[in-house]
Formats: structure tokens, C-alpha cells, sequence
């Protein structure tokens, strides 16, 4: 009894692991390595910074970009069960607003393998990282599903996993739903919310996403489509199919292009030219060769450009 005590004290006095391997947590009782270089100091900040936020910034390449991970649900105005891998939408906020005023880090990568979540919650990290002037790539692994779809395509540039899906269906609401006219308004204009979101910040029509939310014939037991990585490229919603590799590649060359700032801009003249210029396939090759790299991000850009000012000139005459 006496020795079990003792182990139990012992036990208590112990460091918890925080899933890492022994040589990153360290040994020491402050939680460090063992070492006091500068490397080991900045290595148990990264540590510390994935297991609080996900997130860590990375100073080793060509330039200093910030990682963000999305997964698992996005939790919004309540508390999901313990049991749930959750995003909380309000450590993700002051993360991103955070990279925006840091002039020491120069672009954004946002990886996400997310079910969906809060629409809202979603919603609000999405208009933040559309609205910020530095260069952001985003990458879906696994899957961008439901309110992961506006999350995905809201970055300069998209990438998607050739083997990852992408789920696109109606609003739905948990609890209880009052069986009145107006629940079914209160929905059509949240969808109508992520289409408008979702056309302004992609290449698809606000028409063919909705088609894609009502669809019937391939879901059995819900409304909507499931698109693979090359389906999700060709119906305009994500820019590029490829990996990790390619997406940090893209980030470097748009920070190298544009001086740490890459502007959606709305200029006459460069929409002008994107309707000029035949539309280009988008493959891994092109990411890789520098020359032809640096071209299809130009078109992009301007393509983008081009089409978010007609879309908003649209929608200016409708209101």
C-alpha cells in the first residue's frame, strides 16, 4: 500500500504529455528540452502554439507564412459535446485578425478537413480571411463539407486534395423548429447568404450552386451533391487540385509577385484583358515551373478580378 502511495504522488508530480514525441516535449519540469539555444526556445514555442491553437508559423523557408488548421466542427455560439474534434470560432478570429497586422509574417495557408458546423460562426471566418490584403492559399484534405465550402473558397487562390470531398446541401437546424412560414423564409436567406458568398468568391454561378444544393438523385437520406477534388475544380468552385507542396509553393510566388500584399481589386482594365485571354487548365505542373506559374497566377488574378466586378455591377443593378 505503501509503495502504491508513493507511485501515485510520484505519478502526480510527473509532466503531462501533450501527444508528442519526447525529443519536442522536452524533459525539463518548466516544460522545455533541456537545451537553452535559440532553436530549442523557438521549437517549444511552436509546441505550445499547436497544442493551445492548431496553428503554428513556420520561419524556415523563403518566408514567413502562418498555418491555420480548420477541422473536425466548427463551433459556434454553443458548446459541442467533449467527445467532438471542434474549431472555436473565437480563437480563430483574433488569429487571423493577428496575422493581418503582423508585418512580420507574410501570407496565410488555411488547411481544413472539416464536417461544417455553425453557419454563422463559419461565416464570419470566412468574410474575414476574403477581406484580409495578404497573400492566403487555402487546402482541403479529407473533406470541406457544408459551411467548409465558403471556407475553402474564400483565400486568393484554392487547393484540394485529388482524393478529398467537398459536400454541398441545404441549411438544416437542430432543437426545435417552429412549423410557420417564416422558418422557411429564415432559411432561403441564409442559403441565399453562402450562394451570394460562395459565387462572389469562386468561379461558379449562384444558379449551378444552388442546383447543386437541391440536387435529389445522389444523396439517400439528404438534399445535395458530394463533389471530388477534379468535380470541384471543374464547376468553378476551388481553384487547383494538388497537395501541401503546391499550395505553400503558390503562397511563396503570390508574396514574391505582389510585396506581401495580394489585392482582389476591382480594376476596369484588368477585367477587361481576364475576358480576352483564354482560360487556362489548372494542374500540378503549372504550380511547379516558376515561369508558367507565375502567368496562370496572373491570369487568375485577373480572371478573378474580372469576374467578381461583373458579379458585383450585376447585383448592383438587381438591388
Amino acid at each position: 500500500m505503501a509503495n502504491k502511495k508513493q507511485d501515485a504522488e510520484h505519478d502526480k508530480k510527473q509532466p503531462k504529455a501533450q501527444g508528442f514525441p519526447p525529443e519536442v516535449q522536452g524533459g525539463n519540469e518548466d516544460g522545455g528540452n533541456g537545451d537553452d539555444s535559440p532553436e530549442s526556445d523557438q521549437l517549444d514555442q511552436r509546441t505550445r502554439q499547436i497544442v493551445e491553437t492548431g496553428s503554428v508559423t513556420m520561419s524556415n523557408g523563403d518566408h514567413i507564412i502562418h498555418c491555420l488548421t480548420i477541422i473536425g466542427q466548427v463551433e459556434g455560439h454553443f458548446i459541442l459535446p467533449p467527445q467532438n474534434k471542434t474549431t472555436k470560432y473565437e480563437h480563430v478570429i483574433p488569429q487571423i485578425v493577428a496575422v493581418e497586422e503582423d508585418p512580420r509574417i507574410e501570407g496565410l495557408l488555411i488547411v481544413l478537413n472539416t464536417v461544417g458546423g455553425d453557419v454563422e460562426a463559419g461565416l464570419a471566418i470566412a468574410e474575414l480571411i476574403s477581406g484580409m490584403k495578404k497573400p492566403t492559399v487555402s487546402l482541403v484534405l479529407g473533406g470541406g463539407h457544408s459551411i467548409g465550402v465558403p471556407l475553402a473558397i474564400c483565400a486568393s487562390e484554392s487547393f484540394i486534395a485529388p482524393t478529398a470531398t467537398m459536400t454541398i446541401h441545404p441549411v438544416r437546424m437542430n432543437g426545435i423548429v417552429v412549423g410557420v412560414p417564416q422558418t422557411l423564409s429564415y432559411f432561403d436567406k441564409m442559403q441565399d447568404r453562402i450562394g451570394k458568398f460562395v459565387a462572389q468568391n469562386s468561379h461558379i454561378a449562384p444558379e449551378r450552386f444552388k442546383e447543386l444544393m437541391m440536387h435529389t438523385g445522389e444523396l439517400v437520406l439528404d438534399v445535395g451533391t458530394v463533389l471530388e477534388g477534379e468535380e470541384a475544380v471543374r464547376e468553378g468552385l476551388i481553384d487547383h487540385t494538388g497537395g501541401l507542396s503546391d499550395a505553400i509553393s503558390c503562397l511563396y510566388r503570390m508574396i514574391e509577385e505582389t510585396g506581401r500584399t495580394f489585392p482582389k481589386g476591382t480594376g476596369k482594365n484588368q477585367a477587361e484583358d481576364a475576358e480576352k485571354e483564354p482560360p487556362k487548365k489548372h494542374s500540378k505542373e503549372h504550380v511547379h515551373d516558376p515561369a508558367a506559374g507565375a502567368a496562370e497566377s496572373a491570369t487568375a488574378s485577373a480572371r478573378i478580378t474580372g469576374r467578381r466586378s461583373r458579379k458585383h455591377k450585376e447585383q448592383a443593378r438587381g438591388d
